[in-house]
């Protein structure tokens, strides 16, 4: 069984289009969006018309549920943009999704890590703000007793995987709209992939350990990044462009 892995698409509905352009090229049994799908300065509103028309397993990530919860006062500049465009269809659509999906038993998925939509699964955040990959005993101690063949994971926009100690295969297929973006907890970081091209993931679950495929694909990320300076967010302009923050764009 092969399983299409999307995750962190931020509204980019260029790059989802081409990722899935990419997917029906291959024989694929289903594909999971494992969330964070709407939020920012980009096409939430067409993005959400194009995913609520998919018969995909769909997850909540921690922006949906910010939407969902959080007043509008107290929301960042990527869920407030959002919020004022997205209608009410949508948020129904939302409202409904789960935070975590049991695949035929065959495989666990969330977005952040097993216990919290927030935390990160195969990255670890230091005290001096360094990204780095988690430990063995971070990433077991992160699956907080679930035992499956494979466990998919979202959120830091990084793809990445890990044979857990348990041996489940732990598995991160990156983002699909956002190559770079910066946070203040724990402590101020910044998570950049240094590649402008959209990431997902093919998993073949018959295979013994878990099969793992990280697919890039590029589209026109130039249209997005002019777009985002457009909607005065130079911070995703820059993600969007080079794949990293603080770079001047001039589209």
């Amino acid at each position: 069984m092969q399983v299409a892995l999307l995750s962190d698409i931020h509204g980019n509905l260029p790059a989802l289009e081409a990722v899935v352009a990419d997917i029906q090229t291959r024989e694929v049994d289903w594909i999971v969006n494992l969330g964070d799908s709407l939020s920012g300065p980009l096409y939430p509103f067409e993005t959400a018309e194009f995913l609520m028309r998919q018969n995909w397993l769909h997850l909540k990530g921690n922006h949906e549920r910010q939407l969902l919860t959080q007043p509008i006062e107290k929301q960042g500049l990527s869920d407030a943009y959002a919020f004022h465009i997205l209608k009410d269809v949508h948020f129904k659509w939302l409202a409904g999704l789960p935070e975590s999906i049991d695949l035929a038993g065959k495989l666990y998925c969330c977005h952040g890590s097993v216990r919290s939509d927030t935390e990160y699964f195969l990255h670890s955040v230091t005290d001096r703000g360094e990204v780095v990959s988690a430990t063995a005993m971070e990433v077991l101690d992160r699956l907080a007793g679930v035992n499956f063949p494979a466990v998919a994971c979202g959120h830091t926009h990084l793809p990445a995987w890990h044979l857990a100690l348990n041996g489940a295969m732990v598995v991160n297929p990156g983002s699909v709209g956002l190559p770079a973006y910066d946070d203040e907890h724990p402590v101020y970081h910044r998570v950049e992939s240094n590649d402008v091209r959209a990431s997902y993931m093919l998993i073949r679950l018959n295979e013994f350990p878990v099969g793992v495929e990280i697919v890039r694909i590029a589209y026109d990320h130039q249209s997005v990044a002019k777009r985002a300076l457009k909607n005065s967010r130079a911070d995703w302009a820059s993600a969007l462009q080079f794949g990293v923050l603080g770079k001047e764009v001039s589209l």
